[in-house]
């Protein structure tokens, strides 16, 4: 099937779509990944009836955390895993937690499971292959989350793309729900001017307190612009959770730094 552009129309007499921040790409697998997904989707990959799209789950589906784990434990939950380099290997070296994927990307899903099984196989990982931001507040219930990790998300550099971009009101909305109060939200990003609008975005969001207001900018001078007005305090140090990755050492190689965030859920003031 051809890539979905956020924004388009779904025929020529279908309503228009819902913006997303992510464009479908070719679901062919190499012989690889293919061999990964045969072997393992069954053990890992959450198939859930689809609704309206196939990115979407049906309505009235409902994800029972229990029951997928066999058990209950904290939860943390990665969207946008990429490649799963992060998930497998968080699951892996924490064993008391578990943790939910979320990725549209087959080939981002078949090459997560073989880094699960080379990580050793953890029972407590599962791949959620659905639109994060409508899927998650419809299947997880409210404050089941105990961490939420956004690692280097598509910045979409256009200023007629920004609408796109995940961390935007939307999406804050429809996840903060979910996260228990002391919950972490960690984010990620190797774009400066994507850093600045994560910052702007985050701090106007009630029910958020940047957990390292006196945090320091990454040492360092990046090859991209530095917008006006950029923070010098309130960055997190560099998350030890998060894997570097191929695309952050090409980002490095670059010139660009990697700017991270972490923000707590404590209860929003009421009037």
């Amino acid at each position: 099937m051809p890539p979905e552009v956020p924004g388009e129309p779904a025929g020529p007499e279908g309503p228009r779509r819902e913006t997303v921040s992510f464009v479908r790409r070719g679901d062919r697998l190499s012989a690889s990944r293919q061999d990964a997904w045969d072997r393992l989707a069954d053990t890992y990959v959450l198939d859930l009836p689809r609704g309206e799209r196939d990115t979407l789950p049906a309505e009235g589906v409902h994800l029972d955390l229990e029951a997928v784990f066999g058990r209950r434990a904290p939860l943390v939950v990665e969207v946008g895993s990429g490649q799963g380099e992060n998930v497998a290997a968080a699951a892996a070296a924490h064993p008391e937690r578990d943790h939910l994927a979320v990725e549209v990307y087959r080939p981002g899903l078949a090459q997560s499971l073989d880094r699960i099984e080379r990580a050793g196989s953890p029972t407590n990982v599962r791949l959620l292959p659905l639109d994060a931001q409508r899927a998650l507040p419809a299947l997880l219930p409210a404050g089941s989350v105990q961490e939420l990790w956004v690692f280097f998300p598509d910045p979409w550099h256009k200023s007629r793309h920004h609408k796109r971009r995940l961390i935007n009101p939307p999406f804050l909305q429809a996840v903060l729900p979910l996260l228990a109060e002391g919950a972490t939200l960690r984010l990620a990003t190797d774009w400066a001017q994507y850093a600045h609008h994560m910052r702007e975005v985050l701090e106007a969001t009630p029910g958020l307190v940047n957990a390292h207001r006196e945090g320091p900018r990454p040492a360092g001078t990046p090859a991209d612009p530095v917008p006006e007005g950029m923070a010098e305090r309130g960055w997190a140090p560099r998350f030890a959770g998060r894997v570097k990755t191929s695309f952050e050492n090409k980002g490095e190689r670059a010139g660009r730094l990697g700017w991270d965030l972490a923000y707590t859920r404590v209860a929003a003031p009421t009037d």
